[in-house]
């Protein structure tokens, strides 16, 4: 059997520093559970700018083709405001999600136990939180056609497509239903069917694929500002909550939140099969690259750590494993250990990102 491949683009701002600690796991499987994996690191947003003139290379993104997964940190900073929309670090983040045809973008919730306190909400509301959203994410208002700023009369008007076919629909939809009989059996479809014709037939195949071929699974929609609404209210109602882009983008933020620190959530944005039988794949943290911070070890890189562990789970097959790095985070948090993102109103020391990369290490050393 092949060595897994995985390609690492740190990208910008926090995004090296996160990744560095990632890095110690990777070697850490390496070292002590004899999990070898094909590691090569190249360039991408910013960064990739700065060395080619293009936030993505051709070459980058030829080998993220061929690989049997992507991790990447984040991309951006105010060191790129005024370029070129075509050229801003985002765009290359946005080629990948498109060229490998990553429809299917996974952002879970889940508040652990040890920062139930820290969220906004009361804790009652939020503790034992285990939510998943699944949001399309090659198509609809983001890469809908016309779009663009144009000259019409004597001013300029803004212009974005909200667009989408039967058949993206029908997988993203497909990719819900198959991830919620794996969890809770219930999925939640959300968009603005009241005012929106892509509203409507978004309603119209969920329910249709759903009669047909997941009857088992529970389905309910809800209008999205309802959903925005509801997840602040009573977040534990959820299951997979299924969505389009631009909703997802906003809600999944939104539940980010709830746990506590969007530094500590992963993703995982999927595709079609490869020949290997495994999906396309790209896995980061939902944070962006903060700029403010980075350089001086304040960044958390547990939602860089639990995204490689969603690569473990849904790209080399390694489910046993990836439990095993989430009980890990979950053990150090239970410890008392915190970024300076985790410290919340009453203060404290924070351990720096090495420290909290080296506590995992340490949980994950006990766990053998």
């Amino acid at each position: 059997m092949s060595t897994p491949s995985l390609l690492i683009l740190p990208g910008d701002g926090i995004g090296p520093e996160v990744m560095a600690e990632v890095r110690k796991v990777i070697d850490w499987f390496g070292a002590k559970r004899g999990a070898s994996f094909d590691v090569s690191e190249d360039l991408v947003g910013g960064a990739a700018y700065d060395a080619h003139g293009t936030p993505l290379h051709d070459d980058t993104m030829a080998h993220a083709q061929e690989v049997d997964a992507v991790l990447l940190g984040a991309v951006g900073g105010p060191k790129y405001d005024d370029l070129d929309f075509s050229v801003k670090p985002e765009r290359g983040l946005l080629r990948l999600r498109k060229e490998m045809d990553l429809f299917a973008n996974l952002r879970p919730a889940q508040c652990f136990d040890a920062l139930a306190d820290f969220s906004s909400l009361k804790k009652d509301i939020v503790a034992g939180l285990d939510v998943v959203i699944v949001r399309e994410l090659t198509s609809g208002v983001y890469f809908g056609e016309p779009r663009g700023i144009f000259e019409e009369g004597n001013e300029r008007v803004g212009i974005n497509t909200q667009r989408y076919t039967e058949s993206e629909i029908d997988r993203i939809a497909r990719a819900a239903f198959e991830l919620a009989r794996k969890r809770g059996n219930k999925v939640c479809s959300m968009e603005k069917a009241n005012v929106m014709e892509s509203g409507i037939l978004w309603r119209e195949v969920t329910q249709r694929i759903h009669d047909a071929d997941y009857a088992d699974v529970e389905l309910s929609h809800m209008y999205a500002d309802n959903g925005a609404m509801q997840l602040v209210r009573a977040p534990k109602q959820f299951d997979v909550i299924l969505t389009d882009n631009l909703f997802g983008d906003i809600l999944s933020d939104c539940a980010a939140m709830l746990t506590g620190s969007l530094g500590m959530l992963p993703s995982a944005s999927l595709g079609a099969p490869m020949a290997n039988g495994r999906p396309r794949a790209l896995y980061e943290p939902v944070h962006g690259s903060a700029p403010d911070i980075a350089g001086q070890g304040k960044a958390n890189p547990i939602a860089c750590i639990l995204s490689f562990a969603m690569a473990l789970r849904y790209s080399f097959d390694m489910g046993e494993d990836a439990t095993r790095v989430e009980t890990a985070v979950e053990k150090v948090l239970a410890d008392g250990m915190r970024t300076s993102d985790l410290l919340g109103a009453e203060g404290g020391k924070a351990s720096s990102t090495t420290e909290m990369g080296d506590a995992i290490i340490a949980a994950l050393d006990a766990s053998l």
